[in-house]
């Protein structure tokens, strides 16, 4: 019986150094070295503060924010809950939840409402909007903090990336980004000229 054991033993103690220790370490160094801001989690950092993450959306409801989809993640953008609703097509509650959405969005602002402006993404946590997402809510954005609408669309434009690599995907709006870009442009527009 020995025998058998001592050859299990050293298997088990050779295989958890190599996969358990080494390969994660070698992993961990090359990700840190080749790609340190997304090995660490694409923080966004802003005034020397974290703020979150690019990767991660956040529930940011003030009127002159932009808003990111709906969120069905834990109790809303909760990162630590991560997942869709799991709801189909034909669940009655997944369609009354969408109604009410729609409905408020359109006592806001009567335009044509996109997909992810009332849907969420598979994660519950995306934090990007399409453009048209964002487009729709440059009036409200403007009206409260007391921009052009222009300049709210020329922020938001700054901050669109096209598809990834040009050709996976769609173009998307980065909610985070795009609101710490407004803070910082009424923060421009509201010191005093000398």
């Amino acid at each position: 019986m020995l025998s058998h054991l001592r050859p299990a033993l050293v298997s088990m103690a050779l295989f958890t150094a190599v996969l358990g220790l080494a390969y994660p370490l070698t992993v961990t160094g090359i990700a840190q070295a080749a790609l340190p801001a997304q090995a660490n989690g694409s923080l966004v950092v802003d005034n020397g503060k974290v703020v979150g993450s690019a990767l991660i959306a956040q529930g940011f409801s003030q009127p002159g924010y932009l808003h990111p989809r709906p969120s069905a993640a834990g109790k809303g953008y909760d990162a630590a809950g991560s997942s869709g609703s799991n709801y189909g097509p034909l669940n009655e509650d997944y369609a009354a939840r969408i109604k009410a959405d729609a409905d408020a969005l359109r006592a806001d602002n009567a335009s044509p409402i996109p997909v992810d402006a009332v849907t969420t993404s598979g994660s519950g946590l995306d934090p990007d909007v399409s453009p048209a997402n964002a487009e729709r809510q440059v009036a409200r954005i403007a009206a409260a903090r007391g921009m052009a609408p222009d300049r709210v669309r020329a922020v938001i434009a700054k901050a669109t990336q096209g598809p990834t690599l040009g050709f996976l995907g769609q173009p998307r709006v980065n909610v985070l980004k795009v609101n710490l870009a407004l803070d910082a442009a009424s923060r421009t527009e509201q010191r005093p000229a000398r």
